[in-house]
């Protein structure tokens, strides 16, 4: 019997840092036999994901995506290799889904409030103004310089509805190099996991109930991968009584009242943050449909009268 390898198997844990990034709540685990090892890894991919937020927050006047945003309809704007591809990634999802995704769309937070509380809608001159500054194809790129133009004077990218997949598939990466084979970045409930879990060869994945979040609507295992949930739990605007998601349709101007949650399941973080937020806008039906044609990618939708549509290979019981 080798002792060794019995010690070290029985002092594998799984160690877990809670911490506010990026506006919301992380947890990363490292499950390893070497607490120095897992910690170094856990603090090594907590700064990865504030390098991340330095890079693409809009909020900060010295960011590269305030940059852009400051020089709109002006000049363009040269930016990293990494913020350039992230830029040209995001617009192929916008037309995959045909506009249902768009970084531009970010202009919205400034028309509505998403506070929970009654409002009334935007007039019809303010939702054509917003309309009129939400457009991808107005977005461009030069692959020679690396830069990035935004046509139109007052349009404003953002990376809402894609960076915390980005940032938590950054982190996997970082730690993943500093040895850790298994582990699980918990981005508000954004996860992507790798490995094997802590006495489990898989990882057990709950989908939360939209009408309670203490209750699994479905559970099912993965052994890798990530899976993102965009809902209307939290924040969202009340007009004339009726729930409106703080997701905008970028090609109305209008919050989303249809869907009251979309899980999307990804091998990639970032496409699966990306989808949550397009299938939410395209509506369960056209949603499904998008999901059915792409390899290795499934999603459930729930829509605001408790109807629960499934991809071809997920349902009721989990992964198929």
């Amino acid at each position: 019997m080798n002792t060794t390898a019995s010690i070290n198997k029985q002092q594998t844990k799984a160690h877990h840092h809670p911490i506010k990034l990026m506006g919301c709540g992380f947890v990363l685990t490292a499950i390893d036999d070497d607490p120095q090892r897992a910690w170094d890894a856990i603090r090594a991919g907590v700064k990865e994901i504030e390098r991340i937020e330095d890079l693409i927050s809009s909020w900060k006047d010295d960011s590269e995506t305030t940059k852009i945003n400051d020089h709109a309809g002006i000049v363009p704007v040269e930016v990293s290799k990494e913020l350039f591809e992230l830029i040209r990634r995001s617009l192929k999802i916008s037309t995959i889904t045909g506009g249902a995704f768009d970084i531009s769309g970010t202009l919205s937070r400034y028309y509505w409030q998403f506070d929970q509380q009654e409002h009334t809608s935007l007039e019809k001159e303010k939702i054509h103004e917003l309309r009129d500054l939400i457009n991808y194809q107005m977005i461009e790129l030069n692959e020679e310089s690396s830069a990035v133009f935004l046509r139109k004077k007052g349009m404003k990218i953002g990376f809402g509805g894609i960076g915390k997949g980005y940032a938590a598939h950054r982190a996997q990466v970082v730690m993943q190099a500093y040895g850790i084979e298994s582990g699980l970045i918990n981005a508000s409930g954004d996860l992507v996991c790798w490995g094997n879990a802590l006495n489990k060869k898989n990882w057990t994945i709950s989908i939360p109930h939209p009408n309670n979040r203490n209750e699994p609507l479905v559970e099912f295992d993965i052994p890798h991968g990530s899976i993102v949930t965009s809902g209307n739990y939290e924040n969202y605007t009340l007009i004339n009584g009726k729930r409106y998601s703080h997701i905008v349709d970028p090609r109305t101007g209008m919050p989303v009242k249809l869907i009251k949650n979309v899980s999307v399941v990804s091998p990639n973080p970032e496409f699966a943050d990306a989808m949550a937020t397009a299938i939410t806008v395209m509506g369960p039906e056209a949603g499904i449909k998008l999901i059915n044609r792409l390899n290795g990618i499934e999603c459930i939708v729930t829509d605001e009268d408790d109807n629960i549509y499934y991809s071809n290979h997920l349902n009721p019981h989990g992964l198929c």
